[in-house]
């Protein structure tokens, strides 16, 4: 029950009257309930109101925005019964979703008409949500490989006293390590950017400390002194 040179509504509703018209074997026409004219009666078809639907989300692109159309179908005389009846048998074996709730009194002396056998039919209807257009590339794509940095260090309490079994972290990474009996550490397969060189910041934890410190990676020597805590 789509068509898209039509909004959702409209192609839901004419779609619809289509199929009903198939069913029942006499033309369905879209309009509000009315009474019999003189001609024995029909069937008519009136959308009642939108209904939202459960949405959808993916990881792709963003998911059609969906809800359902209730619509009632009524008879506006006798001759309409047989109708009724054929739509009622064709729709219990396939979809649109019929409900049996139709015929309560406030509806019909909304529409200022006499209560008669009714349908509530339920239609699904979505609206597409446009893409995003990605931004146009103005440059050519240029790869860099960043180098894998490895340097050796030491970490040392007051009076060069070697402090093993520190965990050194390299701030911003995953990576971490830990000193030796001799306070000694290396640091391996650390990104690095050739271009822009600078410090690395490492965090040390143990003996009950935190400390942070910047060193440069180009030393001969990293030497990493850690001060007691204050009391």
């Amino acid at each position: 029950m789509t068509d898209p040179g039509r909004g959702p509504i409209e192609a839901a509703t004419a779609g619809l009257a289509a199929w009903l018209t198939g069913a029942a074997g006499d033309a369905v026409p879209v309009g509000p309930p009315r009474d019999d004219d003189g001609t024995g009666g029909g069937l008519v078809l009136w959308p009642l109101e939108l209904r939202p639907a459960r949405q959808t989300r993916g990881s792709g692109p963003r998911e059609p925005y969906r809800f359902s159309i209730r619509y009632l179908l009524c008879v506006t005389g006798p001759a309409g019964l047989p109708g009724l009846d054929r739509v009622l048998t064709a729709a219990a074996a396939r979809e649109p979703e019929v409900l049996l709730e139709a015929g309560d009194s406030p509806l019909w002396q909304a529409f200022g008409v006499t209560p008669r056998p009714a349908l509530l039919i339920d239609v699904p209807a979505r609206i597409a949500r446009p893409l995003t257009p990605a931004p146009p590339v103005l440059h050519p794509l240029r790869l860099r490989q960043l180098e894998m940095l490895t340097f050796d260090g030491r970490v040392v309490g007051p009076e060069e006293q070697p402090l093993a079994a520190m965990r050194v972290e390299v701030v911003g990474t995953p990576y971490a390590t830990h000193t030796d009996a001799a306070g000694r550490f290396r640091v391996v397969g650390v990104p690095h950017d050739p271009d822009h060189p600078g410090q690395v910041r490492l965090r040390l934890i143990g003996l009950g400390r935190t400390h942070t410190a910047e060193v440069d990676p180009a030393d001969d020597e990293v030497v990493i002194v850690c001060q007691p805590p204050t009391r």
